[in-house]
């Protein structure tokens, strides 16, 4: 079977079964138990009634969250995500099901979704685009109370963009997924949401007016009356804007709109980096929002001042300072991100001694990752109902009684099908004659699963410093190529289309593994994605992650390994900066500044390797006369211990609702006493008009600066 959207389709199984063997299934009685079982246990699962949240916050299931993403990343057969971001959002997403948290996603059917990943002979990046098959994708037309598609139309300057909705149902928890792949639109606006992350600065802009302001029409169209609206990372800006926008037209006072919305609103920044942060020029917002402004009762000034920041090619109209200024409540993806955070948006805050921005570190949906071996393990030693108590600390000190031999075993397995993985990638290669013998040599088929094996799969910026490992190749290669403790390394991951420098390094880590001096320990994985992901986080002993501090925000691929076993082999940056205690795996470099560029590259690439040939390597081929690696399996299991309960996405979603949504939920829940906007929202947004709004002219009670 193959990997990617075609993999593992339950719809696509189905539809490929004949009537003979339906026929034949319907009367095996094992099969027919089986499959009451399984419904059972999902009429159980999606009950209004079962979940952590409606014993803990009853009194808020009336108000909803509508959680706005660009990206959502919930199984490999909908391809609308590209990496960490949207695969974060899916396990958010996930982890509300689960808990009861009444949650609507709003983001982007993408019909070309993001782009498959080829390497050329030469260790090239080559993407190609194809488009989803909608007859096969988990989802389904959103349509109106006739029938018909739903489709909503935007106002742009001279014209109607006309968008349709698809819904996906993730467990208890609905996804509205637009897109403008219709015949109405002309070709290139059929083509605006195509693909993730495509096209130009005017294709990005449009794609996120559409995503706010659009986004906010449908939520209002479909008569949703949420509590909280959160913002994951600034894409979804204008969705702020609007809601302002809907309270200016009902009556109430500017800066008052403002309050309001920003009383129910939350933002979630992801990045450290200031040039990860849209930011548009004025002449091109005001291409497409000069119409706008009016109806929020603001000039032209007073709008463009709600984005207004110095980048460094002047002033530009910035996503998140406008999310930072309408938003009340800001959140960073971990503590460390959240300094860096408040250093670098200080100047919005000038009066206050510190920016509100809180740190509620990222986490990982445990099923979704969890491996069924690894699963079946805990049922045994942890109890039956763990995955249920997975976020209770004082479960997993139970992971000591664990016998070291199953422990082992079940790990072995794990590296085992990894490797029959990587086997049947590389002959599914042979067998499309895309391979020639460097690249069958490149694509891991030489792998020994009883090797000591490094997993690192990131995307491919400059700053993750995939290649740090290759910086002193001799050193890399005496170290890889010990005969008697020989070490692998796999690697996969995409570099942005458009981002030259991270294809380079791409392309240098592809020729390493192609190398013959590397004896065929260095591999690199084609066409990285959810399913692939699951393979190397679970199969793989230990997961290197070795971005340029402060640069990382979180990580979470890390994570993902740790709930299978697996320990980091990290940089202190990101999560791993409070997830390392010492026992629980290995830190690469100072936590503190020290120097930056390459000098500090070359500090960190020498203590990476001081730790793989003094601690790492030891470790794991430290033999007693069992043939157990005892002293690597304390490792692991602090692993598990320490980490899976700490950084799971059911504890990362209760802190939301505890730190982030609580308060909104409070404050609309006593503005809506009186009355909210309900009836004039509802209209603006099944006339699907065009954006329409104002900006800010004054500033609202302690918000940043800029905000009026």
């Amino acid at each position: 079977m193959r990997d990617g959207p075609r993999a593992l389709h339950p719809l696509r199984i189905l539809a490929a079964l004949d009537e003979e063997t339906i026929r034949a299934l319907e009367s095996d009685a094992d099969f027919t138990k089986l499959l009451e079982r399984l419904l059972a246990a999902f009429d159980r699962a999606m009950s209004p009634q079962s979940g952590w949240f409606t014993q803990h916050a009853p009194k808020h299931a009336a108000l909803p969250v509508a959680y706005f993403s660009a990206e959502f990343g919930v199984h490999q057969t909908l391809p609308v995500y590209s990496g960490g971001l949207g695969v974060l959002a899916g396990d958010i997403v996930k982890e509300a099901s689960d808990l009861g948290l009444p949650l609507v996603g709003v983001g982007f059917m993408y019909p070309q979704g993001y782009f498959k990943q080829h390497i050329a002979p030469d260790g090239r990046q080559e993407e190609s685009y194809q488009r989803l098959e909608r007859d096969f994708a988990p989802a389904e037309t959103l349509r109106d109370a006739q029938g018909q598609p739903l489709v909503l139309t935007l106002q742009l300057p001279g014209h109607l963009l006309h968008v349709q909705v698809s819904r996906v149902e993730v467990g208890r928890v609905t996804l509205l997924l637009m897109d403008t792949d219709l015949e109405q639109n002309s070709p290139w606006e059929r083509e605006l949401t195509a693909r993730l992350y495509g096209g130009d600065q005017e294709t990005r802009l449009l794609q996120e007016i559409l995503l706010g302001i659009g986004g906010a029409r449908l939520v209002r169209a479909l008569g949703l009356r949420p509590g909280v609206w959160h913002a994951n990372e600034g894409h979804a800006a204008f969705m702020m804007v609007e809601r302002v926008r809907e309270k200016v037209e009902a009556g109430m006072p500017f800066p008052q709109a403002v309050e309001a919305v920003r009383a129910a609103s939350v933002f979630t920044t992801h990045t450290p980096v200031p040039a990860g942060h849209d930011a548009f020029p004025f002449g091109l917002v005001e291409k497409y929002l000069a119409a706008y402004w009016p109806t929020l009762g603001l000039d032209r000034d007073r709008f463009l001042a709600l984005g207004a920041h110095q980048e460094p090619y002047g002033m530009a109209f910035n996503m998140s300072v406008l999310a930072f200024r309408l938003c009340g409540r800001h959140s960073a993806v971990s503590r460390r991100h959240a300094e860096v955070s408040r250093r670098m948006w200080a100047a919005l805050w000038p009066d206050r001694e510190e920016a509100p921005i809180v740190a509620v570190t990222n986490g990982v949906h445990v099923p979704s990752w969890i491996a069924p071996e690894m699963d079946a393990l805990f049922q045994r030693h942890l109890g039956a109902d763990w995955a249920a108590r997975h976020d209770d600390p004082a479960l997993w000190k139970k992971v000591e009684a664990i016998p070291d031999a199953e422990l082992w075993e079940t790990h072995l397995a794990l590296k085992r099908r990894l490797h029959r993985f990587l086997l049947g990638r590389s002959r599914r290669r042979l067998l499309d004659g895309r391979s020639s013998p460097p690249q069958v040599l490149a694509s891991g088929a030489l792998f020994d699963p009883e090797a000591l094996t490094l997993g690192f799969a990131r995307r491919f910026a400059t700053y993750k410093r995939a290649a740090l490992v290759f910086r002193d190749p001799a050193r890399l290669r005496a170290i890889v190529c010990d005969p008697r403790r020989p070490v692998q390394i796999v690697f996969a991951g995409k570099a942005h289309p458009a981002d030259e420098p991270g294809k380079h390094v791409l392309q240098e880590i592809y020729r390493a593994a192609e190398d013959r001096g590397f004896a065929g320990r260095i591999a690199f994985v084609e066409d990285y994605g959810l399913h692939a992901a699951q393979h190397l986080v679970q199969g793989v002993d230990v997961w290197l992650n070795t971005p340029r501090p402060p640069l990382e925000a979180s990580g979470t691929s890390g994570q993902k390994a740790a709930l299978n076993g697996v320990p980091s082999l990290s940089v202190l940056d990101g999560w791993w900066a409070e997830g390392f205690d010492g026992t629980n795996g290995w830190a690469i470099g100072s936590p503190d500044p020290g120097p930056d560029g390459d000098e500090r590259d070359a500090a960190d690439a020498a203590d990476l390797y001081h730790r793989l040939e003094s601690e790492v390597v030891p470790a794991y081929y430290e033999r007693n006369g069992d043939g157990l690696p005892h002293r690597w399996l304390a490792i692991m299991r602090a692993a598990l211990a320490t980490l899976t309960p700490r950084f799971s996405a059911r504890r990362m979603v209760k802190e939301y609702i505890d730190v982030l949504y609580r308060p909104g939920w409070e404050a609309v829940g006593a503005a809506r006493s009186a009355a909210d906007i309900p009836d004039v929202a509802g209209s603006a947004s099944a006339r699907g008009g065009a954006p329409q709004g104002q900006a800010a002219g004054e500033r609202a009670k302690d918000g940043p600066r800029g905000a009026a």
